[in-house]
């Protein structure tokens, strides 16, 4: 059973005006627990309207969100234990920080959740340090924090509700690659360590393709693929006409195949294709 369902799931905005808009439209999707999934499409494409539905932020114009098999709007849902269950990070999360220090900001979810506060303790110091906080910085009002620590900080204080499954929106938008692969590679080692379902929405091919088991791409409020990482970035044409670039490696491998060099068709990582690579430079001919 999965651990998060949409069954024909449909949002409109703005119903009956001028402005009335289909966010999402008529969607079927099942998310197994575990996965690391990315979200990616144009923009106005779905993907947050989805995401904060999936997170019980959102009713549904219709169809139905199940966790765990259970329909998240019948009438005895209880949707705040929805939302501790299934944890969303919007982006630029650092605006949300309000706390006098980032340990209480942390703590914040984790006490609204009627924890005791040795409980509460546990989950603020080691999503801090899963996060690259360190002890010093938790005494710390979080807007001494720089850029990339405020962002790390919120994370945390979602990640300390240990959901079942969290939902990330753009959660490295605006910073530079050193903060966006600091905070992609913690959030893998997260993954692996929790076990927990991680949803990525990313406008970044490259990020996606290096951390995600399966890809999920919308393009005008539908689905058009959910596929692992090899099969998406292999519909290369139809990717391009949704206005979606492939990751760099994988168009310079696309090159040189079409350039007559036998190199595989599915890198989509810059470690895979550099060891194709360097296959090649040693006399090899590369794996089809």
């Amino acid at each position: 059973m999965p651990v998060l369902e949409a069954i024909d799931l449909t949002y409109t905005y703005s119903i009956g005006t001028p402005f009335e808009k289909t966010a999402v439209d008529h969607i079927d999707l099942q998310i197994e627990q575990g996965e690391f999934v990315g979200i990616i499409g144009h923009t106005g494409s779905g993907k947050s309207t989805l995401m904060q539905m999936m997170n019980g932020l959102l009713q549904p114009t219709s169809g139905t969100v199940k966790l765990d098999g259970k329909d998240i709007w019948e009438k005895k849902a209880d949707r705040r234990a929805v939302r501790f269950q299934v944890g969303l990070v919007f982006q630029y999360p650092e605006y949300q920080l309000f706390e006098e220090t980032v340990y209480k900001d942390i703590a914040f979810g984790p006490k609204n959740m009627g924890l005791d506060e040795k409980e509460i303790d546990r989950r603020v110091r080691e999503t801090a340090e899963a996060v690259g906080l360190s002890e010093e910085l938790l005494q710390k009002s979080p807007y001494e924090l720089s850029g990339g620590q405020k962002r790390r900080a919120a994370i945390a204080g979602v990640m300390a509700m240990e959901p079942k499954v969290l939902i990330l929106d753009e959660p490295t938008a605006g910073l530079d690659p050193k903060g966006r692969t600091k905070i992609l590679t913690q959030l893998r080692e997260y993954h692996r360590r929790t076990g927990c379902t991680v949803m990525l929405v990313s406008h970044s091919m490259e990020d996606v393709a290096k951390y995600v088991s399966r890809l999920l791409v919308l393009s005008h409020a539908k689905v058009v693929c959910y596929d692992t990482p090899s099969n998406v970035f292999a519909r290369g044409d139809a990717l391009a006409e949704m206005g979606l670039a492939l990751p760099q490696i994988t168009r310079i491998f696309h090159g040189l195949r079409a350039r007559g060099i036998v190199v595989p068709d599915e890198v989509y990582t810059v470690k895979y294709g550099a060891e194709q690579l360097l296959s090649l430079l040693k006399g090899g001919e590369g794996t089809c």
